[in-house]
């Protein structure tokens, strides 16, 4: 491992615009027809590439359209430049229905229509539809982290640390704004056990004590779960959670109504995004001075200027949240896939499934603009963790909610690979 450090040592710590690269969606038609692969609007109607993005639609809380429609505005982006590389672009959506017979069966969609890769999709059924990927040789690229196989099965190829890593982030950034306690507020679930061991990797060497508070899926008493996390009040006591979004919405609600003096509250991204500080008062609501862990730059950052454009020009109209972390997942992913194509196209290589997975685990990085490092999925990047050896960006963006806005606390990156991997960070 001791090439990856030196590798990622080398990364800017800056934020790049996203426009200077040639991986936006409506350059790669350019991009491919420079790489010898003729490309304009007549070589489109020929032969054509499909993908498969899926997530729930409408599923209540789970509803994660955005992602989806997202997917479709790229696939007419394409279009409307003229086509992929001689090719046309078939985007397909698939309602998973947040159930593991609606994943399985979108994952055979994939394989029906001969998918190269399901591509920025939401679900938590991995453990049901991945193995239907395996067998058809289609590689899952970029999901949202939601199952252990994401970070796992050799076809996944995860452009987020998931969970983990952004649990890992929140306890150094608390450590690092004087916490000396900290309450998590997680899911009472095995996944929610794992984030307690992660977070505690991250508080340990401070010697930051940590009070671990579980909440039920269902039924959950918000008051008495803020005031246990709360506790005495005290001005180096902090509590972070690591809810989903109504969840947290209750709690904050909660904590709001208590009105601690002292405690500072800290989070995970997914559960508190921008639209949730609106949503609980903005300046005057509970998050003002919260510190937030994310995986991307804050929704305000110029490296999300192709993702609004893309919307505004091929899904006018549109309610899709870019705040939301699904919808900024799909994007990711959408970016890495044209890049990983432009390759094998610049080697004279087809797109298939399978030269798609060789040239995602070549170790060849591939930048998204500066909304994260560099990615790879080489093996000299893979996390020497037998539970999640495909998370291999560990690394998070620190902000903070001032003004009623989510800004960068600090610019660029954080890795936190030492906590992921139980390693103790040099003192």
């Amino acid at each position: 491992m001791a090439g990856r450090s030196g590798r990622r040592g080398q990364r800017r710590t800056g934020t790049v615009r996203a426009g200077r690269l040639a991986v936006a969606a409506a350059m790669l038609p350019a991009l491919l027809g420079a790489a010898g692969c003729a490309g304009g609007a007549g070589a489109a109607q020929g032969a054509s590439v499909t993908v498969l993005t899926m997530a729930p639609f409408g599923a209540g809380p789970a509803d994660r359209s955005g992602s989806t429609a997202l997917a479709e505005a790229i696939g007419r982006s394409v279009t409307a430049a003229g086509g992929f590389g001689g090719r046309r672009l078939q985007v397909l959506t698939c309602d998973e229905q947040d159930i593991p017979a609606g994943a399985t069966a979108c994952a055979r969609r994939a394989v029906d229509a001969h998918a190269v890769a399901v591509v920025g999709s939401y679900s938590q059924h991995g453990d049901d539809f991945m193995p239907v990927l395996e067998a058809a040789g289609i590689p899952y690229l970029g999901g949202y982290g939601l199952s252990g196989p994401e970070f796992a099965s050799p076809m996944s190829y995860p452009v987020a640390g998931g969970t983990p890593a952004l649990i890992a982030g929140s306890g150094q950034q608390l450590v690092a704004a004087g916490c000396r306690t900290v309450a998590l507020l997680r899911p009472d679930t095995r996944a929610g056990d794992t984030l307690t061991r992660y977070l505690s990797g991250a508080l340990r060497p401070a010697g930051v004590a940590l009070t671990d508070v579980k909440v039920p899926d269902k039924g959950a008493d918000f008051a008495a779960l803020a005031r246990t996390a709360i506790g005495g009040d005290r001005k180096d006591g902090c509590v972070t959670t690591a809810l989903g979004t109504d969840q947290t919405r209750g709690l904050l609600d909660a904590y709001r109504r208590i009105g601690p003096a002292r405690t500072r509250l800290g989070a995970v991204l997914g559960g508190v995004q921008q639209s949730v500080v609106d949503a609980t008062g903005g300046t005057a609501g509970p998050l003002e001075g919260a510190l937030v862990t994310g995986w991307y730059p804050p929704e305000s950052s110029s490296v999300w200027d192709d993702l609004r454009n893309t919307l505004r020009d091929h899904e006018p109209g549109t309610t899709v949240d870019v705040s939301d972390l699904g919808v900024q997942t799909t994007w990711v992913a959408y970016q890495v896939f044209f890049q990983a194509a432009d390759r094998l196209a610049s080697a004279g290589r087809p797109l298939t499934a399978k030269t798609l997975r060789g040239q995602l685990d070549s170790g060849d990085s591939l930048d998204t603009g500066g909304v994260t490092p560099p990615l790879d999925w080489g093996m000299g990047s893979m996390l020497p963790s037998a539970e999640s050896p495909r998370l291999t960006n560990t690394w998070v963006t620190f902000q903070e909610v001032k003004g009623g806005r989510l800004t960068e606390q600090q610019s660029g990156f954080v890795d936190v690979r030492r906590v992921l991997t139980g390693r103790r960070a040099p003192q």
